[in-house]
């Protein structure tokens, strides 16, 4: 028996590696908190999606760099708020505790490198958040707020105020971006990681009138790729890592004209990069469709190699499992997740059968795998 243990331990551990946990943030509506359902890396197939925590409106979620706790936004009876939890061996979740948003509720969330601290987003704020992690993962009260000012005024009902739309971090850590939609800038912050504070250092113009969402930087850090909203578009900017500084090069429609016109409002919502680093995929609602880029690794110019339907309505969030073979796709309005394949060599999406679930009023997804 004691010769046969290790021969099932290490069956048990190639087996949950082909199996890893999603997590769904919702909306409110008929959504009762954070779901969680397994992919099967294999076959693609996603289970049946199961409550993981109770809360109203979990938007947009993000793990701790070590992967066992989760924070979330999302609109408890205190109010706007990050909350906490540990993620536990069966997958469930258990709130750790939350903090108040000082300028209301945010639009999104990510964790520092370092585990230390977290940003977040505030659209109709118009602010930027950041709150300190303790080292059980417990969040801290907000330690610093940062306004932004100003508005870019092109397209009047979307651009007359300061919308910050993401937070993220530069592939070492040293600086935070922030897309403003308002502004049609990214504004650059630089960390100081022993206050937990952020500096702003700069911003970058980005197209007019196109309306900053979010954006991801490329696999080798030499490239930001930014997803416009209202224009249905990724700019691709030059990154200078040493200065923190960034420079627009180019900007590629995810759809034509024509397929535009096809519907009566369109707008993108998600950008990824995928993990091999060769392609990029942004998600377009309105069209509820993924457009499919082909990177050109010197440039960082994109071009389009497909257009693939979600078979659901209003993509919100779109993620990548870290093989890069499947792409999930948050259908919003149809309360539905799709996998698609990814072809491995060419980048673009294919549609398995029977291959979409149902999580009421989703708009992100996070992979634990």
């Amino acid at each position: 028996m004691k010769a046969i243990l290790p021969l099932i331990l290490l069956f048990l551990h190639i087996l949950h590696a082909d199996v890893v946990d999603v997590y769904f943030g919702t909306g409110g509506g008929e959504a009762k908190g954070i779901y969680r359902a397994s992919l099967d890396t294999k076959k693609g197939k996603l289970s049946s999606a199961t409550i993981a925590a109770e809360v109203k409106a979990p938007g947009f979620l993000a793990f701790h760099p070590d992967r066992t706790r989760l924070y979330a936004i999302a609109n408890p009876v205190e109010g706007p708020a990050v909350l906490a939890y540990n993620i536990l061996d069966n997958g469930e979740l258990e709130l750790l505790n939350f903090q108040l948003i000082p300028d209301g509720r945010a639009a999104h969330i990510s964790v520092h490198p370092s585990g230390k601290f977290l940003l977040t987003a505030q659209y109709r704020g118009g602010s930027v958040a950041v709150f300190p992690l303790g080292k059980d993962g417990h969040v801290e009260a907000c330690s610093q707020t940062v306004e932004h000012e100003g508005a870019s005024g092109v397209v009047a009902r979307r651009q007359s105020a300061p919308h910050p739309h993401w937070v993220g971090f530069s592939p070492d850590g040293r600086f935070a971006f922030v897309p403003d939609l308002g502004l049609d800038q990214i504004v650059i912050y630089q960390i100081q990681l022993d206050q937990f504070l952020i500096k702003r250092v700069g911003a970058v113009d980005s197209v007019p009138g196109g309306g900053p969402r979010h954006m991801k930087f490329s696999a080798d850090g030499q490239f930001i790729f930014l997803l416009n909203e209202l224009s249905l578009s990724v700019s691709t900017f030059t990154y200078d890592g040493d200065e923190g500084k960034a420079e627009l090069v180019s900007t590629t429609s995810t759809l034509s004209d024509s397929m535009k016109a096809k519907e009566s409002f369109n707008s993108s919502s998600e950008i990824l990069v995928h993990p091999k680093g060769q392609f990029v995929y942004a998600a377009n609602r309105g069209h509820d469709s993924v457009t499919a880029f082909q990177i050109d690794p010197e440039t960082g110019r994109l071009y389009v190699t497909d257009i693939e339907p979600i078979r659901g309505a209003w993509p919100r969030n779109i993620n990548l499992d870290t093989s890069g073979h499947w792409l999930l796709a948050a259908g919003a309005h149809s309360n539905t997740v799709t996998v698609l394949e990814v072809d491995a060599a060419t980048g673009v999406l294919t549609y398995p059968r029977d291959s979409v679930i149902t999580v009421p009023n989703v708009i992100c997804i996070l992979l634990n795998d």
